[in-house]
């Protein structure tokens, strides 16, 4: 078994699109991001990475790189999935929070579990999603900025026990 923990954090701002766990909220601010800047999913990315001790998504998907720019975080989701299963690993569960004071995430957990569940190819009762505000404090509580938190644990298959990676 192996586990990974990711995080990831955006400012908001006024008029841009706001994606979270792949669904697009209809929100006034959304994340500032060289891509589509969903936190949920991009925690889940490095959370998966690190149990596979690959290089995090700012080495995979640098911001420098014009050919990530825009691009949905379900399409790398759905690399990182692809990537730790090349290197032998199968997905036991992900779990993850959303840090915001804004918008409500309790009325969309079942579609974000559903969708996230569908991208990793895994049973929906592998995929957790919570939420949380910062009772008014900080940016997430001045609706500044949007966090999430994310912890992935993984298992090796035992042909690819040996492979030094």
């Amino acid at each position: 078994m192996r586990v990974g923990i990711g995080f990831d954090v955006h400012r908001l701002e006024e008029g841009l699109p706001l994606w979270i766990g792949g669904l697009r909220f209809d929100h006034p601010r959304g994340a500032v991001a060289h891509s589509d800047g969903d936190v949920l999913i991009h925690a889940l990315c490095d959370a998966l990475l690190g149990a596979a001790g690959l290089p995090d998504i700012g080495t995979r998907y640098p911001d420098t790189d014009e050919r990530w720019r825009g691009a949905r975080g379900e399409t790398l989701l759905a690399d990182c999935a692809r990537e730790i299963a090349e290197h032998g690993f199968s997905i036991r569960n992900v779990d993850a929070v959303v840090f915001a004071q804004a918008p409500r995430i309790a009325p969309h957990r079942e579609a974000m579990v559903a969708n996230l569940a569908r991208i990793l190819e895994v049973a929906p009762q592998r995929v957790g999603v919570k939420a949380t505000t910062t009772e008014g404090l900080g940016v997430i509580g001045t609706g500044e900025a949007i966090a999430a938190q994310a912890v992935a644990s993984l298992r090796l298959s035992p042909s690819f026990e040996d492979i030094d990676y």
